[in-house]
């Protein structure tokens, strides 16, 4: 017998959906009998995911021709400069929100005590997002590689609509938690 809540594996936004799935229902934090054990099971295997995004990003890129314009030094370091920042989002977004933050603990049960403003959510919003998609961009780029910038939007798009799921959503849980707070004292 299925659940007619489980989310649905095609949804583009696929982690967002076994997030509110998890917020509505806690069935992932019952099954591994702690909310920490369930986030750091689906943030593992987020990390799985994007491991096996970035070796068949970077498979695609190089079974493909190269864009003679991009095949110079001056792009190469272009495409090294946009890694280093996207780098520089990504890990300090990480150190920033720890691993919970990083992957939906929110939806699990797992809050914050205050959202995060210091360095890089003081710079742009979503900069994890933002700092991966320049990682790639970076890396299309260093490869001289026109699937590679394809790829690249294709990946933001993703990004685009997953803030567009995301975001609300975790509005929505910190306003309930501010509620709460409010109604105690």
């Amino acid at each position: 017998m299925t659940d007619s809540k489980a989310p649905p594996v095609e949804n583009i936004s696929g982690r967002q959906e076994v997030a509110r799935w998890e917020h509505r229902t806690r069935k992932l934090s019952k099954a591994f009998r702690s909310p920490y054990l369930a986030c750091y099971s689906l943030g593992a295997a987020i990390l799985l995911l994007n491991i096996l995004r970035s070796h068949c990003f970077t498979q695609a890129m190089l079974s493909q021709p190269k864009m003679e314009s991009l095949d110079n030094p001056t792009a190469y370091c272009l495409g090294l400069a946009l890694l280093g920042i996207g780098s520089t989002f990504v890990l300090s977004s990480f150190f920033a929100l720890g691993f919970t933050g990083t992957f939906l603990g929110d939806y699990f049960g797992i809050l914050m005590e205050a959202r995060v403003t210091t360095f890089p959510f003081n710079i742009l919003d979503n900069p994890m997002y933002w700092g991966s998609t320049a990682n790639y961009l970076g890396w299309a780029i260093m490869h001289a590689s026109p699937t590679g910038l394809l790829l690249t939007v294709v990946v933001g798009l993703i990004y685009i609509v997953a803030i567009q799921y995301e975001e609300p959503f975790t509005a929505q849980i910190y306003q309930q938690k501010a509620s709460l707070s409010h109604k105690r004292s």
